[in-house]
This record gives C-alpha cells, sequence and structure tokens, in this order.
C-alpha cells in the first residue's frame, strides 16, 4: 500500500510540510455529495485531507450519471455517500471518511456536532435547510463556504467567489437573502461562496419523472464541467485557508 508521503508528494512540494500538517489534521464536514459535492470531496482528499465526513440522504440516480463523480452505470441504486466513500478509500486509504446517510433539517441538525469541526461545507440544494445550515455554521468558530446554485450555467469563465451579501447575479443567493430579511435573522458572521451569474434557460423538453420522484419544483439542466469547478473552488477555499492560517502565525 502506497503511503501518504509518497501519494502528496506534489502536494507537499506546492504547500511545504506546515501547511501539509494543517491540511491532514484538518476536520471537515460536507452536506451533499451531488453534482457540486462530490467533486468537492474527491479534491480534498486528493490535497490530503484525513477527517471528512460527508452526508447526504440520496441514492444514486441514471440521471446523475453526467455530473457526479461516483455516479457509474455500476453504482446506480446504491447510497451516494457510501460509494463516494469507497471511492475516497482508494484515492487515500488512510484517510478517515465519516459517511452520513442523511439529510440535514431543523430535525436532525443537533445530531452533526457542527463544533467539532474547523470547516463547514454547503452543497446541499434545499432552501430552508440551506439557510439553517448558514444560520448555525456562521455561529461556530468553523470556517463555512457554500455553494450557490450550480444548474443552468455553461461558462466556466463566469464562475467566482464573493462573500454572501456581495454574490450577484444568482437567484439562491438572491432567495437566501429575502429570506434572512423577512425573517430578521441574519448570519452572525461573513462567508465566501462559489456562484455564477450567468443565467440560462433550458432547452430540453423535462418529461418531468425526476421532479415527480425527487418532489421538485422544477428540474433544472446541469453539466460536469460546471458542477466540478464549483466543488473544485469550495475545495480550494478550504486548502487556501490552511495556508493563510500558516502564513498568519
Amino acid at each position: 500500500m502506497a503511503t501518504e508521503k509518497e501519494i502528496f508528494k506534489r502536494s507537499r512540494l506546492l504547500l511545504g510540510d506546515e501547511v501539509m500538517e494543517r491540511v491532514a489534521a484538518a476536520k471537515v464536514i460536507l452536506f451533499g455529495v451531488g453534482g457540486v459535492g462530490s467533486w468537492c470531496a474527491e479534491s480534498l482528499v486528493r490535497t490530503g485531507i484525513r477527517h471528512l465526513t460527508i452526508v447526504d440522504a440520496d441514492r444514486v440516480a441514471t440521471s446523475n450519471i453526467n455530473r457526479q463523480l461516483m455516479a457509474t452505470t455500476e453504482t446506480v441504486g446504491r447510497a451516494k455517500v457510501d460509494a463516494l466513500k469507497k471511492r475516497l478509500l482508494t484515492i487515500n486509504p488512510h484517510a478517515e471518511i465519516n459517511a452520513i446517510e442523511g439529510i440535514f433539517t431543523e430535525e436532525t441538525a443537533n445530531q452533526f456536532h457542527l463544533d467539532e469541526y474547523d470547516f463547514i461545507i454547503d452543497a446541499i440544494d434545499s432552501l430552508s435547510d440551506k439557510m439553517l445550515l448558514i444560520e448555525l455554521a456562521c455561529r461556530t468558530k468553523a470556517k463555512f463556504f457554500s455553494s450557490m446554485g450550480a444548474a443552468l450555467k455553461l461558462d466556466p469563465t463566469k464562475i467566482q467567489v464573493a462573500e454572501f451579501w456581495k454574490v450577484k447575479g444568482d437567484p439562491l443567493a438572491r432567495a437566501l437573502r429575502n429570506k434572512f430579511k423577512h425573517a430578521k435573522r441574519f448570519p452572525a458572521k461573513k462567508f465566501q461562496c462559489v456562484f455564477s451569474d450567468e443565467l440560462l434557460t433550458n432547452q430540453g423538453l423535462d418529461d418531468g419523472s425526476e421532479t415527480l420522484l425527487f418532489n421538485k419544483v422544477q428540474t433544472n439542466g446541469s453539466i460536469a464541467h460546471i458542477t466540478a469547478i464549483f466543488g473544485f473552488s469550495l475545495a480550494g477555499l478550504v486548502i487556501k485557508n490552511c495556508a493563510q492560517m500558516t502564513n498568519d502565525k
């Protein structure tokens, strides 16, 4: 079995020993391992994150294959977190991957012990659950990063990172901000988001099967290179923060 020293030689060359030690020690929890979250998890583990908790209640569907890392014709029907964990351990068998087949809601929020993590990453779709995660994560000492909408995008050069209140042109961010304002509750601290201000429309016809199956208001088109860049960007924020923490010492 390859050693971690061998696996992460190139990462160590770029980041240095001190940053790599911080990366290896960091505890990360990632909510949602679909089109964005699965690639985020892959990038984190490939860079040297050893302690990763992944949370998702869904199972791999055939329609996931076009954009989700662990979704293949062989994994359809399996729990997403289990399929992804198996993949991640083939990258680094020494990693500690905690796979939770569940969902973050008001009823389950206390089960996740957010205070135990150094980084909390949001890649979930539900507006109400996302708002709750933002609220609770921002009350912790953890660094929190969030993905806005990755559907209906095609141009990779439009993907950006900005503080939540400065995100422009993203309907999901706008809806979240409106909900916070209406509720007169606001995140306790600032946090960065990955987003794109590109606004496309569906060109193909939807048969409605996914909308009904997953209880969605609407099913929107999405594609791998966009969801992957969103996920890689989230992972990049984690690694960049580890490097900055070392430099600031």
